[in-house]
């Protein structure tokens, strides 16, 4: 793909190949045991938005290009959200530590218009009460009442493919939630950005994740 792969020395296959299948060791997995998770790619986590993340919109292409190559393989894709409600101990001014974003209902809530969702996205809202942080995709719910854990279950997935917003905070959390539901995690390097309120937050977030069983890939590998 006009690079050197470097998957070897991570102890992964040069290609997910999911034209198709991918090889993850010695096993072949069918794509239909795959979803992609597209974390809060939403306009105020974005450039200009209430809460940016820096260059939070650099990741939209990376996802952009998974995402139509899961869909056309016949994977599924699933985009969180935050779904906040005005008044919420999540925001600055009600305890909190956040400035208000993501209000239920305002263009700060909608994904970024540059961001092209395939056809049957699943939709998985998030901190949608008064008494609810909602950093984790997996404490969310869907339209018609869902859990995550519900809906990846109904479609037989076994593996995760994560990017989006932020590294540090509902991307971290979110990865660390698919690996304790007992999924495989393959987080994608180029397609995450963090808050850094400290300087290595999202180094020590990657770092973490790693640890604790996600595998480190680029949008090359796929």
């Amino acid at each position: 793909r006009g690079t050197a792969c470097r998957a070897p020395t991570m102890g992964l296959p040069c290609s997910l190949g999911l034209d198709a299948e991918y090889s993850v060791g010695y096993n072949r997995v069918a794509m239909q045991d795959t979803a992609l998770l597209i974390v809060d790619v939403q306009n105020d986590f974005c450039p200009g938005g209430a809460l940016p993340v820096p260059e939070g919109d650099a990741v939209i292409p990376v996802l952009n290009a998974v995402a139509e190559k899961v869909a056309r393989a016949s994977g599924v894709v699933i985009a969180s959200r935050d779904w906040h409600p005005r008044t919420t101990r999540h925001f600055a001014e009600f305890g909190g530590r956040w400035p208000v974003h993501c209000v239920q209902g305002t263009p700060g809530a909608e994904f970024h218009p540059d961001l092209q969702l395939p056809e049957g996205t699943i939709v998985v809202s998030k901190g949608t009460s008064e008494q609810d942080d909602g950093y984790s995709a997996f404490e969310g719910q869907t339209e018609d009442g869902r859990n995550l854990q519900t809906v990846l279950s109904g479609q037989g997935i076994r593996r995760l493919i994560v990017g989006g917003l932020a590294t540090d905070y509902c991307v971290r959390a979110s990865v660390q939630g698919a690996l304790k539901h007992g999924y495989e995690v393959f987080m994608l390097t180029d397609a995450i950005r963090g808050v850094n309120l400290q300087h290595e937050d999202s180094a020590k977030a990657i770092a973490e994740m790693e640890s604790a069983g996600a595998k480190l890939v680029d949008s090359q590998q796929i």
